[in-house]
């Protein structure tokens, strides 16, 4: 069962009552059909009204879920036959990034994804999809390899940030992410970034250099986490509430400021009440997108690529 998020509260208390009518109504042999129907109905309007009318923050909840599906979720959900690769041929292997070849409708493509665990030992043995400048060498070396052999490149972006410890900053970390950056840039294949949670800083920015943008409904996206946000302008982080609002971090705000292209739809409440479900809206979305990707030429691609981020900003 999904841990409860305050404000989803009142939908909790509505299905209480109606579990215990029905536990009432088997014991007892006591018809509560009606009953148990009003109450159905009422927690169904309570439930689209507060999913419906949620504020920055709490889209900040739902997409820091610890059920919510990650990286290995949708791999597992969506692409046949997976085979991951390890190492940097550089350092060693990053466990906060996963990337590997599979297959997706019948087309073999590259996918890379940061990734965060479902619980306490998880998050530390994966460094809370933190990654390291290995998880970008090995991000850049596996997009490398796709180009050689023409197989498009997916993106899953899950993260807080790059890992900021002394061993990153003395591996090159900012140089390992300005060149996975440099080199998507100039990527001669299709790529598809997709944000599945939190997306933040550098560290998104590294796997996020893509033709296509595309954000899940409740995933947020940002320069800055709002408790950093809040630290650094307020001094306080506990402010991060105000923050969510103050940076616009949530989907329908990214899209509209034309950094995504897409807002990828989830079920009622998040992706981690249904993940089937919300692996096959995903997969449906990145059908339609690399569809439209494989028809252009290979000198369109990477010039529209260009342009979409030389344009990103442009207040003209």
């Amino acid at each position: 069962m999904a841990a409860i998020l305050e404000f989803e509260r009142p939908i909790q208390e509505l299905e209480n009552k109606i579990n215990e009518l029905r536990k009432f109504s088997s014991e007892k042999g006591i018809d509560l059909s009606n009953e148990i129907a009003i109450l159905e109905k009422r927690a169904g309007e309570v439930r689209k009204s507060i999913y419906g009318n949620l504020n920055s923050w709490q889209h900040v909840l739902i997409a820091r879920h610890p059920q919510r599906p990650n990286t290995y979720d949708y791999i597992n959900f969506i692409f046949d036959d997976f085979i991951e690769l390890h190492g940097d041929r550089y350092f060693g292997d990053d466990p906060a990034v996963v990337g590997g070849v599979g297959w997706f409708n019948g087309r073999p493509v590259t996918v890379i994804g940061q990734l965060k665990g479902k619980d306490t030992n998880e998050n530390l043995a994966r460094n809370f999809g933190m990654a390291h400048p290995e998880g970008y060498r090995k991000a850049v070396r596996l997009m490398k390899q796709a180009e050689k052999f023409n197989r498009p490149v997916i993106c899953f972006i899950d993260t807080p940030g790059a890992y900021p410890g002394i061993g990153a900053e003395e591996r090159g970390q900012f140089e390992a992410i300005a060149r996975s950056m440099s080199v998507m840039s100039t990527l001669k294949v299709p790529i598809v970034t997709i944000v599945i949670g939190e997306g933040f800083s550098g560290g998104a920015l590294g796997i996020g250099v893509g033709d296509r943008i595309l954000m899940q409904e409740h995933a947020i996206y940002s320069v800055i986490t709002p408790e950093g946000y809040a630290s650094i302008l307020w001094k306080d982080s506990s402010r991060a509430r105000d923050a969510a609002e103050a940076i616009r971090i949530i989907a329908r705000d990214i899209l509209e400021l034309g950094v995504a292209d897409k807002i990828i739809a989830e079920p009622l409440g998040g992706a981690h009440q249904d993940p089937e479900a919300a692996a096959a809206m995903l997969g449906k979305a990145l059908t339609e997108t690399l569809d439209e990707l494989l028809k252009l030429k290979l000198e369109d691609l990477t010039s529209q690529r260009y342009e979409k981020f030389r344009s990103i900003g442009n207040l003209k």
